[in-house]
């Protein structure tokens, strides 16, 4: 896919922190080919904007409440496959970068250097081509080259998608109710996911997961 020329590429922006989304759409709305359509403070919420605004492009967090921005990408990849994706993240972590490659993102983009970057970045995404910010694929080369000699491949994930989301609402504080009312299953599937959670992660109680929850980065401290 080219850009566009007869208008400007339509961004949808999703971070939880009302400043940072000020910050970043000041940045975007200053180039002429390039215009945030939409906003969002969470994951959740930037899945339903995109089904109801169209979006060429989405720019997501990694640490939003309710739903990350990587579950958001992969849920966006599986309803909008045509739309193309950015991580726009506080962290340089190897193991994020990978996930967002997985989750359908196209280009990592880290906020401390969005000025220098990020114009760059949903150009290159939107062009169909990957964006790393500079400097880091010298040492994800590397850390993969390294991996691939100890014969470790990708890092696999510890449990599954749906998973994750139920780990990240139960350590939020939602109960399986409110979790199942999110992810539309009933609140005995959410009962049973949490149980599997537990089992799986050699936990006792939602105090642990909510530490495992933090160490993953799904929810902030």
């Amino acid at each position: 896919m080219t850009t566009r020329t007869s208008r400007p590429i339509r961004v949808l922006l999703a971070d939880d922190h009302t400043l940072v989304r000020r910050g970043v759409r000041l940045i975007l709305d200053g180039e002429p080919d390039l215009t945030v359509v939409a906003e969002a403070g969470d994951g959740a919420e930037a899945v339903a904007k995109a089904r109801e605004t169209p979006v060429d492009l989405a720019v997501l967090d990694v640490a939003m409440p309710r739903m990350t921005g990587l579950q958001a990408a992969r849920e966006l990849s599986r309803r909008l496959p045509d739309l193309h994706i950015l991580i726009l993240t506080m962290y340089d972590n190897e193991e994020y970068f990978f996930e967002a490659l997985r989750a359908g993102a196209s280009g990592y983009v880290l906020k401390s250097v969005a000025d220098r970057d990020l114009v760059e970045a949903c150009r290159a995404a939107v062009r169909d081509e990957p964006f790393i910010y500079p400097g880091a694929e010298r040492a994800l080369v590397r850390s993969y080259l390294e991996r691939l000699y100890r014969g470790d491949g990708l890092p696999e994930r510890a449990i599954t998608e749906r998973e994750e989301e139920i780990l990240k609402l139960v350590a939020e504080g939602h109960t399986s109710k409110e979790i199942g009312e999110l992810l539309f299953i009933s609140a005995k599937t959410v009962e049973r996911h949490r149980a599997n959670l537990l089992q799986k992660l050699g936990m006792r109680d939602r105090l642990e997961l909510t530490r495992y929850a933090i160490r993953a980065g799904l929810i902030e401290p």
